[in-house]
C-alpha cells in the first residue's frame, strides 16, 4: 500500500508554495528545544545527540529557511552568542528534527548548554531561543569506580527461593557546600534512592526492564539539593522486578540465565563550590538490612509488614549498629547503557466508583476502569491486623474477583502460586497510608479482606501509571461510539506502556513484537512516545541469535519466544516500529543503525522460505471465524521486509545490497501472485477479509488489478454484513486498504457497528478499554486491536503522514464524512508543531478547520466534487494568494497551502 499512496499522489506531493508569506510582520520564534527527545536530559550516554525544536510564527505560509546552533559549557558565554563547543553557523536548511550534534565531545558527567536561531522566508532571523542543555552521564566502564553489592547471594538456590527486597544504607559527610551532585545508580530489578530521609524523584519502577545479561540501564539523578555540608546518608530500597522472577510461569523467567538476588551499582558524584570533587560509590562500607516488605513479585505481588519498619533508616542519626556488611557480588554481564526514555509515573489518583461486600468480609472496589498500577490504603487499624488485595478486570458469580484468565498461565506450573495479590500487615499507629512499590497490576476491581471495619471509597486511592510519554493526539466526532472506542483505546495503550510496549498488563506483561507494531500507529498518534520504542528496538536487537531469528516476546528469559510465538508477522517489529517513527519523527536513526541485523534477519528467512512463500510463524491470532493461512500473512511481511532492507541499503550507498533485495522483493512478490491470486474472481488465497487487506496493504497486488481486488475486499465485507471478519493483522490491514481505495465509507460502516464481533460491540458490554477476543474471553486490557484509532485520525479526521515527506515537513489532510457522520476533528503536536483538522457538515455545507505549523506544508483534499463551489475565509479561492490548485484525485479538488488556519467552506 505504500507504494501506491506514493503513486497517487505523485503528481503533486513535491509542489512548493511560490507565494510569498501573508501576514508574517514578526520573524519566527523558536521553541520546544529538546535533546534526544527529552527536555533538558541529564545522563546521556550519546556522544553524539540528536537536538531538535518547533518555530512558530503568526500569518500564514511560515518558513524555515535557515538555522544556527551554538553550544557552550558555560551558560553565560552561550547567553553572549559564543559557542565554544559547537557554533555551525547559519546553515541553509529547513530541518528541526533530527540535527545531529556535530561539535566537540564532551565526555563523562559534563553539561552542554545550546541554543538556536533561524531565518524566516524573508531571511529575517529571529532571537536567539531559551537556553536549554543536556547533560553526559558516565560513557565508559572505567568511569565507574563502585562495585557491585547486595545483601545475599544464592547461587545455585531453587528456584522458588523468595527473595525479600533488602535495605542499603551508607553515611558520609561533606566538608563544604555543595555545587552540584549526580547519583548514577542501576538497583536491580528496582530501586528507589533516598538522600537524608528524602525520596528522591518520582520514577516508578526504575531502572526499565531489560534482558540484563545483554544490556543493563542506569539512571541518573540531580540530588544538589538534598545534600548538606556535614553528615548525609544515601539509602537504597531494592526490589526483585524482572532481574529474579521466581514465579513459575509458562515464559520461564524463573529460569533466566541473569537471575540472581537484588543488587545495586552506584556513583555519586559532587562537586564542592571551590571545585574540589569527591565520589562515594557502592561497596563494601554499606550497611544493609532486611526491609518491611517480605515478597516481592513483578507477577504475584507484594507483602509489606508495617511492624518491619526502620524509621530512619536513610537519614542522619540513625544506629545502623545492628546491620551486616553488603556483600561484594558478580556483576551482571549486559554492559551498562543510559536510560535515555520517559520514565514510569504516577498518571493520576481517583476513588473507587463503587465498594461492595458480596460475603461479609469481602470487599470489591470497583475502580470504574480497566487501568495499571495499585491501589493505596489509607485507614488505621489495630497492630497486627493483615489486609490482603487481590485484583483483577472481570467479576464471576456472585460478584467475587475472577482471576482465572491469570491464574491458568500461572497456576498450570504451580497451583499454589498467588497472582495479582498484595497484602499489609498494619503497625496500629493511627491512620497508615501504604501503596506496593515493585510491582503493578492490571485491573478495574480490588477484592479486599481482612479489613477491620466497613470500607468506603474514602478508604482506597486508585492509583494509575505508566511511561510518563507526553500526550499527542486528540480525536472526538459525531459519533459517540467511536468516541469511547477512541478512549478505550488510548487507556489500553497507556496501560500497556512500562518502559516495554505489552501486550496485557495482567497475565503477561510481555513484549509482544506483533501487539506492538500493529498498535504502534495508534501510539505515536496518542503521545510521543519515541524514547520508549527506541529502547526496546535495542531490546529486540539484543536478542536476535546469530541465525538471524528473533523472539515473539522481548525481552525474553533467554529461552521462550524464539519456537513458539515468532514468525515474520511478529519479528518485523524490528524493521517496521522504526520505519513507523521515521514516517512521524524524520528520523532513521534505528534503520540505519539495525542494517545488519535486519539483513540477517531477511536472510534468516530466506533460509525458511520455499519457492518464495513462508510459513514459519504465528498468522492472524485472535481471527473472528475466518482463519487465513499464514502462508498468506508470512510472505506479506517477508516481502515487506525485503523492500525495507533494499531502501535502507540504498541509504546507505550498498548498491549490490539495493540491487540483491530489491530482486528478492520482487521474486517474493511474483511467487505470491503466482501462489495465491485468482484472476477470475480478483481473489487471494481463501478470499477472506484478511488475505484480500494483506495483499493490498502490503502492495502485493499488480496496479492494474488494484481495483479489482479492492472490490472483491468490499464484497467480502458486505458478505459478512458489514462485520469484520478478521484478527490482529488484518485489523491492520483492512481499513487501511479500504480508505486507501476510496471506499472510508465501507470501513465506517465496519468499525461503527454495535453487534458482534466489533469494536462496537465491546463497548456495549460496557468495556473500557480494547479487549484480546472479539467474543469478550480471556484479557479484556489488550491494545493489538487498536489500529482502529490511527484509521480514525488518519481516515476521518484526516490527519496523514505524507509519505514523501517523512517527518511532517508535508502533511496529508484528507477527512471523509462518510455515513452518519456530521463532524469529526483531531489534533496531532507533530515534530514540527501542532496539526489540527476540524469539519462539519450541517444543513448541506461542507466545512473545513485546519491548522499547519509553520515550516509544514499541507496537501488538502477536499471530499466534494471539483465542481462545487469553494471558499477560504469568505473569500473565493482565485481571490487568495497562497493556495495552490493541484490536480484532483478521484474527482476531489485538492489544494496546497503553507502554514496558518484556514477555514474551507464548500456549498
Amino acid at each position: 500500500m505504500l507504494r501506491h499512496i506514493v503513486e497517487l499522489f505523485a503528481g503533486f506531493t513535491m509542489l512548493t508554495v511560490t507565494t510569498l508569506p501573508l501576514h508574517s510582520t514578526e520573524p519566527l520564534v523558536p521553541t520546544r528545544l529538546r535533546c534526544e527527545y527529552l527536555d533538558n536530559p541529564i545522563g546521556l550516554d550519546a556522544a553524539h545527540p540528536r537536538l531538535s525544536w518547533i518555530v512558530t510564527g503568526e500569518g500564514r505560509a511560515r518558513r524555515q529557511t535557515a538555522y544556527q546552533i551554538i553550544v557552550n559549557t558555560s551558560e553565560s558565554e552561550l547567553r553572549a552568542g559564543r559557542g565554544t563547543l559547537w557554533d555551525t553557523g547559519k546553515v541553509v536548511s529547513d530541518a528541526t528534527n533530527p540535527i545531529l550534534y556535530a561539535g566537540t565531545e564532551l565526555g563523562s558527567a559534563k553539561r552542554a548548554y545550546w541554543s538556536v536561531r533561524v531565518w524566516d522566508e524573508n531571511d529575517r532571523p529571529s532571537a536567539w531561543s531559551a537556553v536549554a542543555f543536556w547533560e553526559t552521564g558516565l560513557l565508559a566502564g572505567s568511569d565507574w569506580h563502585g562495585k557491585w553489592i547486595a545483601r545475599s547471594v544464592l547461587a545455585g538456590a531453587p528456584h522458588r527461593v523468595n527473595t525479600p527486597p533488602p535495605l542499603l544504607r551508607r553515611s558520609f559527610k561533606l566538608d563544604g557546600p555543595v555545587r552540584s551532585a549526580r547519583a548514577y545508580v542501576v538497583g536491580l530489578g528496582y530501586f528507589e534512592l533516598m538522600v537524608n530521609g528524602q525520596r528522591v524523584g518520582d520514577h516508578l519502577l526504575d531502572p526499565g526492564y531489560t534482558r540484563y545479561d545483554r544490556r543493563m540501564l542506569y539512571v541518573t539523578h540531580d540530588v544538589t539539593g538534598a545534600l548538606q555540608a556535614g553528615e548525609n546518608v544515601l539509602g537504597v530500597m531494592l526490589g526483585n522486578g524482572w532481574f529474579n522472577v521466581e514465579t513459575l510461569a509458562v515464559w520461564l523467567f524463573d529460569q533466566a540465565p541473569w537471575r540472581a538476588t537484588p543488587r545495586l551499582l552506584l556513583e555519586l558524584r559532587v562537586e564542592y563550590e571551590d571545585g574540589r570533587t569527591v565520589t562515594i560509590a557502592s561497596d563494601e562500607t554499606w550497611k544493609t538490612s532486611e526491609g518491611p516488605i517480605t515478597f516481592s513479585s513483578i507477577y504475584s505481588g507484594e507483602s509489606y509488614d508495617a511492624r518491619l519498619e526502620q524509621p530512619g533508616w536513610d537519614a542522619v542519626g540513625f544506629d545502623d549498629r545492628g546491620w551486616s556488611p553488603a556483600l561484594v557480588v558478580d556483576a551482571p554481564k549486559g554492559r551498562l547503557a543510559a536510560q535515555a526514555m520517559h520514565p514510569i509515573r504516577l498518571d493520576r489518583t481517583m476513588r473507587p466508583v463503587a465498594v461492595t461486600e458480596p460475603v461479609p468480609g469481602v470487599y470489591v472496589v470497583d475502580a470504574g476502569q480497566n487501568l495499571t498500577g495499585n491501589a493505596e490504603l489509607a485507614f488505621s487499624a489495630p497492630t497486627g491486623t493483615k489486609v490482603t488485595l487481590r485484583y483483577g478486570e472481570s467479576l464471576g458469580p456472585g460478584g467475587r474477583l475472577d482471576q482465572s484468565d491469570m491464574e491458568r498461565f500461572v497456576q498450570r506450573r504451580d497451583p499454589t502460586q498467588r497472582v495479582q495479590t498484595e497484602d499489609y500487615t498494619f503497625k496500629g499507629q493511627g491512620l497508615e497510608r501504604w501503596h506496593s512499590r515493585f510491582t503493578y497490576h492490571g485491573f478495574r476491581y480490588i477484592e479486599i479482606t481482612g479489613a477491620p471495619h466497613q470500607l468506603t471509597a474514602d478508604d482506597i486511592v486508585i492509583r494509575f501509571f505508566h511511561s510518563a510519554v507526553p500526550l499527542a493526539g486528540e480525536f472526538e466526532c459525531s459519533n459517540p461510539l467511536l468516541n469511547k472506542i477512541w478512549q478505550s483505546g488510548r487507556w489500553s495503550y497507556l496501560s500497556n506502556l512500562f518502559g516495554i510496549p505489552t501486550d496485557c498488563p495482567h497475565r503477561e506483561k510481555n513484549g509482544w513484537t506483533a501487539d506492538a507494531h500493529i498498535a504502534c500507529e495508534q501510539g505515536l498518534f496518542y503521545a510521543d512516545g519515541i524514547t520508549v520504542y527506541q529502547k526496546w528496538i535495542n531490546d529486540i536487537a539484543d536478542e536476535q541469535f546469530i541465525t538471524g531469528a528473533l523472539p515473539g516476546i522481548v525481552p525474553t528469559g533467554g529461552q521462550w519466544g524464539y519456537d513458539f510465538g515468532s514468525g515474520p508477522a511478529w519479528d518485523s517489529a524490528f524493521l517496521i516500529v522504526p520505519w513507523h517513527l521515521y514516517e512521524y519523527y524524520g528520523d532513521n536513526t534505528l534503520l540505519r543503525a539495525n542494517y545488519e541485523g535486519y539483513k540477517r534477519y531477511v536472510d534468516y528467512l530466506t533460509t525458511r522460505a520455499h519457492d518464495g512463500i513462508l510459513a514459519i510463524g504465528l498468522g492472524d491470532w485472535a481471527p473472528w471465524k475466518t482463519k487465513t493461512p499464514e502462508a498468506v500473512t508470512d510472505t506479506g511481511y517477508y516481502y515487506r521486509d525485503a523492500r525495507l532492507v533494499a531502501m535502507i541499503a540504498g541509504w546507505l550507498g550498498q548498491k549490490e545490497d539495493e540491487a540483491e533485495y530489491t530482486a528478492l522483493a520482487d521474486s517474493i512478490r511474483e511467487a505470491f501472485n503466482r501462489k495465491f491470486y485468482d484472476a477470475s474472481g480478483a481473489s487471494y488465497s481463501i478470499g477472506s477479509q484478511t488475505a484480500l487487506g494483506c495483499a493490498l496493504y502490503q502492495d502485493l497486488v499488480d496496479p492494474t488489478n488494484r481495483p479489482r481486488v479492492l472490490q472483491s475486499l468490499v464484497a467480502a465485507v458486505a458478505h459478512s454484513n458489514h462485520h469484520l471478519d478478521f484478527g490482529l493483522l488484518g485489523s491492520k490491514y483492512v481499513l487501511n486498504s479500504l480508505s486507501a481505495g476510496g471506499r472510508a465509507d465501507v470501513a465506517y460502516a465496519m468499525v461503527s457497528q454495535k453487534t458482534q464481533p466489533g469494536w462496537g460491540w465491546w463497548m456495549e458490554q460496557g468495556a473500557t478499554t480494547l479487549w484480546e477476543q472479539w467474543d469478550g474471553t480471556e484479557s479484556r486490557n489488550h491494545t493489538f486491536f487498536g489500529d482502529v484509532n490511527a484509521w480514525m485520525m488518519k481516515s476521518l479526521a484526516g490527519i496523514q503522514v505524507d509519505p514523501s515527506a517523512p517527518g511532517f515537513s508535508r502533511v496529508i489532510i484528507a477527512p471523509n464524512p462518510v455515513g452518519d457522520l456530521t463532524s469529526a476533528k483531531a489534533h496531532y503536536d507533530s515534530v514540527r508543531g501542532r496539526i489540527s483538522s476540524e469539519w462539519k457538515l450541517e444543513n448541506g455545507v461542507f466545512e473545513l478547520r485546519i491548522g499547519i505549523p509553520a515550516n509544514c506544508v499541507a496537501t488538502v483534499t477536499l471530499p466534494v466534487a471539483s465542481s462545487d463551489i469553494i471558499t477560504e475565509g469568505g473569500r473565493g479561492l482565485d481571490a487568495i494568494k497562497g493556495i495552490v490548485t493541484l490536480p484532483s484525485v478521484g474527482g476531489r479538488p485538492v489544494f496546497e497551502v503553507g502554514s496558518g488556519n484556514y477555514v474551507f467552506v464548500v456549498h
